[in-house]
């Protein structure tokens, strides 16, 4: 399977007699799926088929779905309200007997709100339903386009973190050879220390500082760490073979590079593997930062 983004956008069209409808699709990351769906008044029925395919179609990620219909080639119709018109004709007529006032005239009382009412004619219930069956068909198709989207983007990530795994390898590697972690080189380092003690005050136990100095460079071997971080590159590389919704284990991988990477760093008592480990720690960040698209 191929590896999928989360954002994308798609829009899809249709039209069903006098219906012309517009779906317009964008999703965005997130740590679940959560579909938000906007229809216009009436369509309301259509919200259940649309979350489930939305849900058995995508894993992670925000979607927003919104659906904007119209109704084209009706003409509306003009009704009078006659309840309203009786009223305000019966206090004209009042008005007009206390104060000599002339009657209103045609234009002035449709002039005055809710004498007259436009409205839409009927809708055909058979029209009606052949336009929402439609729109459900319409969504699938701009689902498709979405999905398409976030696979391509996927490609283009799959390569970025690919890139990103290559790195961490080549600074491990870097840092399985740095002349600093070298046992002769910790052997050389501790010498240095413990005679300079030695010669600071006759007080010290050679032998006891020899036996922390083990200790000391016992605690201070990264060989564990780097092990580990071998394991998760090959991990990694796995999964992102495999493809499929695989962010969430990915982001859990990045987050134990992250906290093998701070042990190198901490252990580190050789300024080259200090600044490899950091190198490290940049280039794990980058690859988090890029795990949190992937769906």
């Amino acid at each position: 399977m191929a590896l999928s983004s989360m954002t994308g956008f798609s829009r899809s069209h249709g039209t069903s007699g006098p219906y012309t409808f517009e779906w317009e699709l964008k999703s965005v990351n997130a740590k679940g799926l959560d579909v938000r769906i906007r229809l216009p008044q009436g369509w309301d029925d259509l919200e259940g088929a649309v979350r489930k395919r939305a849900g058995d179609t995508i894993s992670r990620g925000t979607l927003y779905a919104n659906l904007s219909v119209k109704r084209a080639g009706v003409a509306p119709v003009v009704r009078v309200n006659n309840e309203v018109l009786s009223s305000v004709l019966a206090v004209a007529h009042d008005l007009a007997a206390k104060t000599g006032a002339a009657p209103p005239t045609v234009d002035g009382l449709l002039a005055i709100k809710g004498v007259i009412d436009v409205v839409e004619p009927e809708s055909d219930e058979a029209e009606v339903a052949a336009a929402k069956s439609a729109a459900a068909a319409a969504f699938g198709a701009a689902l498709a386009g979405l999905v398409d989207m976030r696979k391509r983007e996927g490609v283009s990530l799959g390569a970025i973190l690919t890139q990103r795994m290559d790195d961490i390898e080549r600074l491990a590697a870097k840092a399985e050879a740095a002349p600093g972690r070298k046992p002769e080189a910790i052997k050389a380092r501790l010498a240095d220390q413990i005679t300079a003690l030695l010669d600071a005050s006759d007080r010290f136990d050679a032998e006891r500082l020899s036996q922390e100095a083990i200790l000391i460079a016992t605690k201070a071997d990264i060989r564990e760490e780097l092990d580990r971080i071998g394991s998760h590159i090959a991990q990694t590389r796995e999964l992102l073979a495999k493809g499929g919704p695989v962010g969430r284990r990915l982001d859990f991988l990045s987050q134990e590079f992250n906290r093998e990477v701070n042990t190198c760093c901490s252990k580190s008592n050789d300024i080259e593997l200090t600044n490899t480990g950091l190198e490290l720690k940049n280039v794990v960040e980058q690859f988090r930062e890029q795990v949190q698209n992937l769906e």
